[in-house]
């Protein structure tokens, strides 16, 4: 087991073993995929089905992001899928404010252990975590430079499978994702590949 994998499966257990963490007893839903990808894809919170298999997007979003990852010739496995919070809030309900502030600092220390150069925020509260003046109807598509990071928002896959126009939007989007690697490795100074 390298140092890394190490690393996160002690956070993990951390978090497991924090009392103070909401939406217990829902399962911790950690993360899963490549931990040496260059792209994270982070979400806001697991669904049911997520619970239920203790896995990141697993249900009718998950299925559209594997079929978007295999359009550009990714497997699930090539990439690394998590959440900001890692428990379900009750009726799938949207995660609070003082639910993400909770889950917030371990999401910051897996990211600083996965290292990846780009994270792809899913939906408006995954965005808002990473860019807090970002709109997801705004900025989605486009590159922006963080300290650490480059960040490319996307639309919620649950919101494309309800909206046409925002699943065209989504899709091509994430056509653009292996070009966006190439330009970021590069160091270009990107600002929109919209």
């Amino acid at each position: 087991m390298s140092d890394k994998a190490g690393k996160l499966l002690r956070l993990k257990a951390e978090m497991e073993d924090d009392s103070n963490l909401p939406l217990k007893p829902s399962n911790l839903v950690f993360g899963e995929g490549n931990i040496d990808s260059e792209v994270v894809f982070v979400g806001e919170a697991p669904g049911q089905r997520e619970d239920e298999l203790v896995r990141p997007f697993v249900g009718r979003s998950g299925q559209l992001l594997n079929k978007m990852l295999e359009g550009i010739g990714w497997r699930r496995e090539d990439v690394y899928i998590t959440n900001i919070v890692k428990r379900r809030p009750p009726e799938n309900r949207d995660p609070s404010p003082e639910e993400i502030s909770q889950y917030a600092p371990y999401l910051a220390k897996q990211l600083e252990l996965l290292n990846p150069l780009i994270i792809v925020p899913l939906g408006r509260f995954s965005l808002n975590y990473f860019l807090p003046q970002a709109k997801i109807s705004r900025d989605q598509g486009r590159v922006f430079r963080t300290k650490k990071y480059f960040i490319v928002p996307m639309f919620h896959p649950a919101a494309a499978l309800r909206n046409p126009s925002i699943m065209r939007e989504f899709e091509a989007t994430f056509r653009k994702l292996p070009s966006v690697i190439v330009a970021c490795k590069k160091n270009w100074d990107i600002h929109d590949f919209a």
